[in-house]
């Protein structure tokens, strides 16, 4: 849970992988499908391997688990199939009553990777989530290895990106910080 990179090919996943990536979470907005069909090769990559708001593609592609939104569906399928179950949070409220393996906690800033995406959390914010829950936590929105570790002091487990998918700063300063609990 280290470093959650969320990816939309391959390639960007073998880049993530090379920098550092603990999970590769293959975000493609599609029928179902097309995102099997770029997720073809996932499955030969050396880490976790989650597939964003797709239950049936992810059972199909043998992936690790699914990572589902708020208005998704497909929890109960996840947990029938065995799939890893991340979930998405903006408020402590969502954060209490998801059922989930891990929770997907932000925007903990802006981000220009989400344009609809909820108010900023900030760092009391997810502060608070993390304490709140016992379920593991990755902080997303607006993370880069510049302020990966305050999201890690602040409680989370780890953090996902996009735009820093291939940045090997990203898991040193998350590595080290993790070293400091």
């Amino acid at each position: 849970m280290r470093v959650h990179a969320l990816v939309g090919d391959l390639q960007a996943a073998k880049q993530a992988v090379a920098a550092g990536a603990t999970v590769v979470q293959l975000r493609v907005k599609a029928p179902t499908a097309e995102v099997v069909e770029r997720g073809r090769d996932f499955g030969s990559l050396s880490v976790t391997f989650v597939v964003n708001d797709d239950v049936e593609a992810a059972l199909e592609l043998g992936a690790d688990g699914v990572h589902l939104g708020q208005g998704d569906s497909g929890a109960a399928a996840a947990r029938a199939a065995g799939l890893l179950l991340g979930r998405s949070v903006s408020t402590l409220r969502q954060a209490l009553a998801a059922d989930a393996d891990y929770l997907g906690a932000g925007p903990i800033w802006a981000t220009p990777s989400k344009t609809d995406a909820e108010p900023p959390l900030g760092l009391d914010g997810l502060r608070a989530i993390c304490r709140a829950v016992g379920t593991p936590v990755v902080a997303i929105g607006g993370i880069d290895a510049c302020n990966a570790a305050d999201c890690i002091r602040a409680g989370a487990a780890g953090v996902a990106v996009i735009r820093a998918a291939s940045d090997p700063g990203l898991r040193r300063a998350v590595d080290a910080a993790l070293g400091d609990r």
